[in-house]
């Protein structure tokens, strides 16, 4: 865990960049920060693009080479240095570390648990309700479309109404960060993501634990493998572009066919509704549609259950869309 503020960011300070001049060095939540005075921690960069939540700026800097030392561009620090004030790199088990990074941080009002770390490589679901988005509704419609159910797991209700769903992942697969890929609302926390520990309170009130288990059960591993799909790219909305996982010289039916065509057990529900999404994003849902039902049927899905997901599909995407034949 790390030490945070009340506005949920990391509250140590990185070590390798003094304050801006003319702006006051308190970090946020500290007795001795005005309201309305801005403070180098004060102004969190953005967040990436996987979802990551921004540290304290500094925490990417240069660290300045030792005198005697020629200077020049220095890798980032992560807390290579030994010294804390590195956002998640920080995150330690141990209690005496945690004491430490709280002693450095008096003003600190909650705590962020880091994910996907040994031993039990953590995955945060993060159900918000914001600008009415019902995740909830969402997330139980993407169980439903790729035929899994969710177990009863750790649940932490936030002060905004949304919930934190707590699961343990595999140890070799790195799940990545992300917000709204999934769906609109539901964010995923992964490998170098963190949420917001129960008990930790902000300025919208306190993080608290729901009734439920007291420890957090296995993910199921559909809803790994659709956590660790291809990301929604511009190279994947035209089904054979860098980082789609499909050949680059394919042609995008083609590439859509033989992805779908490559499908292990296990896995064949989630490729189709994937190839299916893709094809009704580029325009060519309603001519492929038969060709990737066929497609599925080789792989040992039934007809039925291959018209379902492609249906699916063509109803998730914005816009009218033509389902597939029945």
């Amino acid at each position: 865990m790390i030490p945070l503020t009340s506005a949920k960011l990391p509250a140590v300070r990185s070590p390798h960049r003094p304050p801006h001049p003319g702006h006051r060095t308190a970090e946020p939540g500290h007795p001795s920060a005005e309201p309305g005075q801005p403070s180098v921690e004060a102004c969190p960069e953005p967040a990436g693009r996987q979802g990551i939540p921004a540290e304290p700026r500094g925490t990417t800097a240069e660290p300045q080479p030792p005198s005697g030392r020629a200077s020049g561009p220095q890798p980032p620090c992560r807390g290579e240095c030994g010294r804390a004030g590195h956002g998640i790199h920080d995150a330690t088990t141990d209690p005496a570390a945690v004491r430490r990074l709280f002693a450095a941080a008096p003003w600190a009002t909650g705590y962020g648990i880091a994910c996907g770390r040994s031993p039990h490589h953590l995955i945060g679901l993060d159900l918000d309700v914001k600008h009415g988005e019902d995740s909830g509704a969402a997330l139980a419609r993407l169980c439903g479309e790729h035929g899994f159910a969710l177990p009863p797991t750790v649940t932490v209700r936030t002060p905004s109404g949304g919930r934190h769903l707590w699961y343990t992942g595999p140890p070799d697969v790195p799940v990545p960060n992300s917000a709204g890929r999934l769906a609109r609302g539901l964010d995923i926390r992964g490998t170098g993501g963190y949420l917001v520990g129960p008990g930790s309170y902000t300025t919208r009130g306190v993080y608290r634990l729901a009734p439920g288990p007291a420890h957090p059960s296995p993910a199921p591993r559909a809803l790994v493998r659709l956590l660790t799909a291809p990301a929604r790219t511009a190279g994947e909305r035209t089904a054979g572009g860098r980082g789609s996982g499909l050949p680059p010289s394919a042609g995008p039916d083609s590439a859509l066919l033989a992805f779908v065509r490559a499908s292990r057990p296990g896995e064949r529900n989630a490729r189709l509704f994937w190839a299916a999404c893709r094809a009704y994003e580029t325009g060519r849902g309603p001519a492929l549609a038969d060709a990737l039902i066929t497609a599925a049927v080789t792989t040992g899905l039934t007809a039925r259950e291959a018209r379902a997901a492609v249906l699916s599909a063509a109803h998730r995407q914005a816009g009218p869309v033509s389902p597939p034949r029945p």
